[in-house]
């Protein structure tokens, strides 16, 4: 014999909502209205429409068009990574500091406009990472005594260059050079190796 099946108790006390406060209102009335459907329900207007305007029993009704599905486009190739710039090493800074590590090659920006300088810059750095070069040294130059403002510009832009897309195919990384080889006025720059 089957013992019945035991009965929910239902005089529980249920769970009461709380109301919202005026900022969560604020806040959920604003994320509705960004809010895009998925997909718009057709299936309302229909029945609105069916209700209105009632179809005879004679009239057949008529099949509804069949849609296509849009053709899938192939998702675009992934853009390489840009490598992000590293610090050099404290040990091969010791050694460029104390001339035990060689600077494969110099480039001195003194006295060129910003535009000759980027240019120049973007060039030697592409022929330093095609022959395979290691550390190269930027001079910047300090700048001429004057306004804090204009004091240095190269020295002040070359970094940033350094820090562009453009330049981190080509640059590990950069610091600011030894007092031997021009402290501030200049930058040790690590050459990425090229890929062959």
């Amino acid at each position: 014999m089957k013992r019945p099946a035991p009965t929910p108790d239902l005089s529980a006390p249920t769970r009461r909502k709380r109301a919202l406060s005026e900022d969560e209102r604020a806040l959920w009335e604003s994320v509705a209205k960004q809010v895009k459907p998925l997909r718009k329900k057709p299936a309302a207007a229909k029945a609105h429409a069916i209700a209105s305007d009632p179809v005879t029993p004679h009239t057949a009704a008529r099949p509804a068009p069949v849609k296509t599905a849009a053709p899938i486009k192939p998702a675009p190739a992934p853009r390489p990574q840009i490598p992000p710039l590293a610090p050099i090493g404290r040990r091969d800074r010791a050694k460029l500091s104390r001339g035990k590590q060689e600077i494969d090659a110099r480039l001195d920006l003194h006295g060129m406009t910003q535009t000759r300088a980027h240019r120049v810059l973007f060039t030697f750095l592409q022929r330093a990472h095609s022959d395979g070069f290691t550390f190269v040294l930027v001079i910047t130059g300090k700048g001429k005594a004057g306004s804090a403002s204009e004091r240095g510009v190269l020295r002040r832009q070359v970094p940033e260059w350094l820090s562009l897309p453009e330049f981190r195919s080509l640059v590990v990384g950069f610091e600011q050079a030894n007092i031997g080889h021009g402290g501030e006025g200049a930058l040790y720059v690590r050459v990425r190796r090229s890929r062959a």
